[in-house]
């Protein structure tokens, strides 16, 4: 693995826990009532277009990161539309 690919499982990995703390309170909590909709709407939609531009470059780093952050901030998405 050369460093270039490294730095990118690590930022993406970095980035996407990020959301951890975010879905967790709202999961618990069942309120989203501060997360904004069309933030996350157009977040969501940016990193699936990260994921398919990933898949077009077949970059690793890029897949992996922008997979699992649609996953944590869709499930996000889901609760603020349910809870919101």
């Amino acid at each position: 693995m050369d460093v270039a690919m490294l730095v990118g499982l690590v930022a993406g990995a970095l980035t996407t826990i990020a959301f951890l703390p975010q879905l967790l309170h709202t999961w618990r909590t069942k309120s989203a009532k501060d997360i904004s909709l069309g933030m996350f709407l157009t977040f969501c939609t940016g990193v699936l277009l990260w994921l398919i531009y990933g898949f077009m470059i077949q970059s690793l780093p890029v897949i992996l990161a922008n997979g699992v952050t649609l996953v944590l901030a869709g499930v996000i998405l889901v609760l603020k539309l349910k809870y919101g």
